[in-house]
This record gives C-alpha cells, structure tokens and sequence, in this order.
C-alpha cells in the first residue's frame, strides 16, 4: 500500500529550481519512494537555520592584551618597519 499522508489542509505554491536541483528532487524521490512534494515538505520540516551572529557583541573579548590604548604609543614606534620589505 504506497504511503498516505494524514490529512492536512494544503496550499499550492511554486518552486523555481535549476536544472541540477530538478535532477537531484527526482532522483531523491525515486529513491525515497515519494512524491517531489513530499521530498520538498521533509526537506523545509527538518530545515536549521543558521543563527544569527549578535553584531553588537561580535568583537566582544577581540582586544585581549595589556589594556592600554594604541594612542599611548609613540608614532615612532607604530611606524617602525612600516614600508620595509622582509
């Protein structure tokens, strides 16, 4: 007996796919022994987006280090071997 969905009230939508994604829905389906749709349903029902990255705090911990401020140091010395080649 092929597999039978429970019930569920649905909504046509479409999909825009290259031809490799085409390939690569059939072939899984075939495969899998359901239909696109279905590949495609298990496919956004099991999706992780990727969380976000916290921008505010992204630098957080970045400048561990003595703790003075590059404005203490002399210009001299910021510069030096600035332009030489190694």
């Amino acid at each position: 007996m092929p597999y039978v969905l429970p019930y569920k009230k649905m909504k046509k939508t479409s999909v825009y796919l290259s031809e490799p994604e085409v390939t690569r829905l059939r072939e899984l389906a075939h495969r899998e022994g359901i239909s696109q749709a279905e590949v495609i349903r298990k496919a956004i029902a099991s999706y992780q987006p990727r969380p976000r990255v916290d921008r505010e705090f992204a630098m957080a911990r970045s400048g561990r280090g003595p703790g003075g401020s590059v404005a203490d140091i002399p210009e001299k010395e910021l510069l030096k071997g600035f332009g030489e080649r190694r």
